[in-house]
């Protein structure tokens, strides 16, 4: 009950019965205005409408339910943290080893990093999915839709090693492009425990996950290209809003450089 608790404190004397729309707008604005966020706010909502409902059940007689059609300020966007480019070269580049799963995990990394897939995407590709003659690869994303993305030369470099050695490992006739010490298809899990590993045995000094690769390729190629609508493409979204949030990263990078740059350029935070 701490959110009707919330409420209630901010009514005074008066009974939270009596309370109007315009009054839990009121509050939901003070709230907000006090540093709470948009997710919280919403809760709150939620917690209001319930106890509302109850109210309206125990005595029918009341006015209705205040807070319903009320909705909570929206929290701004969190955008998606990507590494530099110098910190994802420095990830991928994986020695030459004679161990096959630095050679298996180097290939994964680069095919996530040169192409932005999910982490989905990745651990669900066959063999038949990639084409390194023309240098492309054929990914199901979300909602059965397939697409067809790029692949850069370090990856195709370093997926040719990994076939390699995927051929001496496979004891059947499993299709899928990465496999696990059983000869299976690798696990999702598996492909998140070793990346933040590597990024580890690499140097970078904070967590990496799959998904960060995803952001990093996109907010790469939109700094390099200004093609929104590529990105777009390349990282199957639907819709171009998902897309323009890496516009934002693209921002912040050239507002880092201004500001190491220009003498007039500190800015107060």
């Amino acid at each position: 009950m701490g959110d009707v608790t919330r409420l209630a404190s901010g009514a005074g004397d008066a009974p939270l019965t009596s309370l109007t729309r315009h009054d839990l707008g009121r509050r939901l604005a003070a709230l907000h205005a006090s540093g709470i966020g948009g997710r919280s706010l919403a809760r709150m909502l939620s917690a209001w409408r319930a106890f509302y409902a109850f109210a309206l059940e125990r005595d029918p007689s009341l006015p209705g339910n205040p807070a319903t059609g009320l909705k909570a300020p929206k929290s701004p966007a969190r955008l998606p943290s990507a590494l530099t480019p110098d910190e994802a070269v420095r990830l991928v580049a994986i020695e030459d080893t004679d161990d096959r799963w630095a050679v298996r995990d180097r290939a994964l990394f680069e095919l996530a990093y040169s192409s932005g897939l999910r982490l989905a995407e990745l651990a669900g590709l066959d063999v038949a999915c990639l084409d390194l003659d023309q240098g492309e690869v054929r990914v199901l994303g979300k909602g059965a839709k397939e697409r067809v993305v790029p692949v850069g030369a370090a990856a195709r470099e370093a997926l040719a090693r990994w076939l390699g050695e995927r051929a001496r490992l496979t004891r059947d006739a499993d299709p899928a492009l990465f496999i696990g010490a059983s000869g299976r298809r690798i696990a999702r899990r598996t492909i998140e425990r070793r990346l933040a590993a590597w990024a580890v045995r690499q140097g970078l000094d904070r967590h990496v996950h799959p998904h960060m690769l995803r952001h990093s390729f996109a907010s790469h190629v939109l700094q390099s290209s200004q093609d929104l609508r590529a990105v777009q493409e390349m990282l199957g979204h639907a819709s171009i809003r998902s897309t323009q949030v890496y516009t934002h990263l693209d921002f912040q990078a050239l507002a880092k450089v201004y500001d190491a740059a220009h003498p007039r350029a500190r800015r107060k935070r």
